[in-house]
């Protein structure tokens, strides 16, 4: 996947917003305000394509054992957060691990308000 793809994938999923509250090189997509994905556009130094994914601490530590592309993720919390290069994954699998993430987020939110998500 390219970023575009990343982007427009997660936007395709039911009610999710976009903003960059960080500045102009990283874009954050919200579920009911809710952070699940952090998608970094690069700059000069660090052009590496990733995204953070919030998922929960037992799949980090599974997914960060099993491929070297998942590692802790740098500016989040490390046991809730896991930086993904996912230019090195097959799209199906970003795609998978993405709505992992809003899923996640989905299933935390007030009964009333994640029967629209689940």
């Amino acid at each position: 996947m390219n970023i575009e793809q990343v982007r427009e994938y997660t936007l395709s999923l039911y009610g999710v917003t976009e903003d960059q509250p960080f500045g102009d090189d990283i874009i954050t997509f919200r579920l009911e305000g809710k952070i699940f994905v952090c998608l970094w556009l690069g700059d000069d130094k660090d052009s590496e394509p990733r995204l953070a994914l919030k998922l929960s601490p037992e799949r980090n530590e599974e997914l960060r054992a099993q491929f070297p592309v998942v590692t802790p993720a740098y500016h989040w919390n490390k046991k809730h957060w896991s930086d993904v290069y996912y230019d090195q994954l097959e799209d199906t699998q970003v795609k998978d691990w993405i709505r992992e993430s809003y899923q996640l987020v989905a299933s935390k939110l007030p009964k009333a308000i994640r029967q629209k998500y689940i």
